[in-house]
């Protein structure tokens, strides 16, 4: 569907046909975006694996923390390639709490790295690069691109497209304004937007989810 038949759905669903509208367009289409973001999330509708702009970074000596992406919100796979190279080495993501645990003074050592801690907006290697190379990623991500133009399709299959109204529903519905404001429909179309899409899960959760956790105790040779 497009932008311009999700919000005619949405004016429909809310009654909310006549100009002056309750909720303009570009409420509608802000809302709309929103729903497609949270809908990725919650239901993991697109892995990235091939997308440059994603799943690579280059990699330089002595730096050791990187901004990935902000739309890769789950990192499923990790590897580093030197320079050169034609064969990637496998990066396992932990915690620093793990590494604490179980590497020797890995905060200090340089080196090719092997272990990469997943933050928020940033990945940080271990050890720190000692020769430039590309870390390689996969992993789940939100739309590259919101919906502007009327034409736009949103990214995830198109079987999804309808659902998304839910969204649009709850968040119109929850506007403080005597005109709009329906706390029984708000809460009805969260429910069915959640019935589809699932709950979302928490942040730390989904990265805990995906920390490798060797049982070994090593150390770096610097």
């Amino acid at each position: 569907m497009t932008l311009a038949e999700l919000i005619a759905r949405y004016r429909l669903e809310a009654k909310d046909q006549v100009a002056p509208f309750f909720v303009s367009d570009d409420e509608v289409r802000g809302f709309l975006n929103e729903a497609q973001r949270e809908a990725c999330i919650r239901a993991r509708l697109i892995h990235e694996n091939s997308n440059t702009s994603v799943c690579n970074i280059s990699v330089s000596v002595g730096k050791g923390t990187y901004k990935h992406h902000p739309a890769l919100y789950e990192i499923t796979h990790s590897g580093f390639k030197l320079a050169g190279e034609p064969v990637r080495r496998p990066v396992s993501l932990v915690s620093s709490e793990w590494l604490d645990a179980n590497v020797r003074d890995w905060r200090d050592a340089s080196g090719t790295p092997i272990y990469a801690i997943q933050k928020d907006r940033a990945l940080r290697l271990v050890p720190t690069p000692s020769a430039p190379g590309t870390l390689l990623l996969e992993g789940f991500r939100t739309q590259l691109d919101d919906l502007e133009a009327k034409d736009d399709e949103p990214e995830i299959n198109a079987i999804h497209h309808l659902h998304l109204v839910q969204w649009v529903l709850f968040r119109a519905f929850s506007i403080p304004d005597a005109d709009i404001f329906d706390g029984k429909r708000a809460a009805v179309a969260e429910s069915a937007f959640t019935d589809y899409f699932g709950l979302r899960p928490d942040a730390d959760l989904r990265r805990s989810t995906r920390e490798d956790v060797p049982q070994h105790v090593q150390g770096f040779w610097v």
